[in-house]
């Protein structure tokens, strides 16, 4: 963890903040450095420490684990469109069927292993993310941090992913099970055993490649899309610089930027989305033969729903992880700016 921390004093993204923090002696963020905030603040923890990585944990728990709960009706709809697409046609059908066949209750089925799954995937999807950011960017140095950050942005969500995926996989597996395959019990404590019992560990971990060929390209997309977007939104939409904007203005673009991005990510991972659910409905199946069942058009069942559920649930998801980042006092730099010795060289070069 020390040598994060050391990593995170050299951060191009730090640097580049060049932007004044109210704080004193014993509690300064980094020696002659400082970082962006709309107005001077004392931080809670110093960049890049280890209580800054636990605490945008909690922001991702926060973030990931509400937001899913909640859309648990929509995602048990969106499950059984891509799983039984003859008796569950669209979206208002498969409520109506639910509903008729199982009550208002019906709706909330699977909500504890989502809960819990996604609780555990967002402190290692933001958690990993963040040290991952800042140990890319020290590696490639100031200068081509920025250059290249959009491919940093999808290094370090990638690498993120593929360990929050690992957390999720058990409990995405109960959730399928409990909200799309008859007879299998209602409850994560009836359920969890008797996968354990049927099938041992591989149960819990049989959809874990198609889990990561769903969230590594949607996580990819997540952040730096929204990385960008964000960017973009400060340069060409928001009239005034960040550092003038207040918290709640700042929360404002966070969502519209989170939202945009959720509309690219539903799509990007969609396929492997369809194929995970019917793989976890479908006792023994491999994600080759799921997809030569489903064909090029199969894979698509149930888009509609996941970009409505999606693009609110990323913008909810950013909107929740940067309002805790506020609340708890965590650093939160500003867009990258093209360092000086950049600015410098360009200029050289024009002349």
């Amino acid at each position: 963890m020390n040598s994060l921390w050391e990593a995170a004093k050299k951060s191009p993204f730090l640097t580049s903040a060049n932007c004044e923090a109210k704080m004193t002696t014993d509690n300064q963020l980094v020696a002659n450095r400082t970082i962006a905030a709309a107005a001077a603040e004392t931080y809670s923890c110093e960049y890049g420490s280890s209580k800054y990585y636990a605490l945008c944990g909690v922001g991702g728990l926060l973030s990931c684990g509400i937001t899913h709960t909640l859309v648990t009706p929509l995602d048990m709809v969106k499950c059984r469109i891509q799983t039984n697409p003859a008796k569950y046609k669209s979206i208002v059908t498969g409520f109506k069927v639910s509903v008729a066949e199982e009550g208002m209750r019906g709706l909330v089925r699977g909500w504890a292993p989502t809960a819990i799954g996604y609780s555990a995937q967002g402190v290692c999807k933001f958690g990993f993310y963040e040290a991952f950011k800042i140990v890319y960017a020290n590696a490639l140095g100031e200068e081509n941090a920025y250059v290249y950050r959009t491919g940093l942005y999808l290094a370090a969500s990638a690498s993120a992913e593929f360990f929050a995926d690992i957390a999720l996989s058990p409990m995405e597996a109960c959730k399928v099970r409990i909200q799309t395959m008859p007879g299998f019990p209602a409850t994560l404590r009836a359920g969890a055993p008797l996968i354990y019992q049927q099938e041992g560990l591989n149960g819990f971990y049989k959809s874990l490649v198609p889990l990561w060929m769903r969230q590594i390209p949607y996580t990819m997309m997540k952040f730096a899309c929204f990385e960008k977007t964000v960017e973009l939104l400060y340069k060409h939409v928001v009239p005034k610089p960040r550092d003038q904007c207040t918290k709640g203005e700042q929360l404002v673009v966070t969502f519209a930027a989170g939202y945009i991005a959720g509309v690219f990510c539903a799509i990007v991972s969609h396929p492997a989305d369809t194929v995970v659910s019917k793989m976890n409905a479908v006792k023994g199946s491999t994600a080759g033969d799921t997809l030569k069942k489903l064909g090029l058009m199969g894979v698509w069942q149930g888009l509609t729903p996941r970009i409505i559920m999606i693009g609110t649930l990323t913008a909810a998801q950013w909107f929740i992880y940067d309002a805790v980042k506020v609340w708890l006092g965590l650093p939160r730099p500003p867009p990258p700016e093209m360092p000086e010795s950049l600015k410098a060289k360009l200029a050289a070069a024009q002349h």
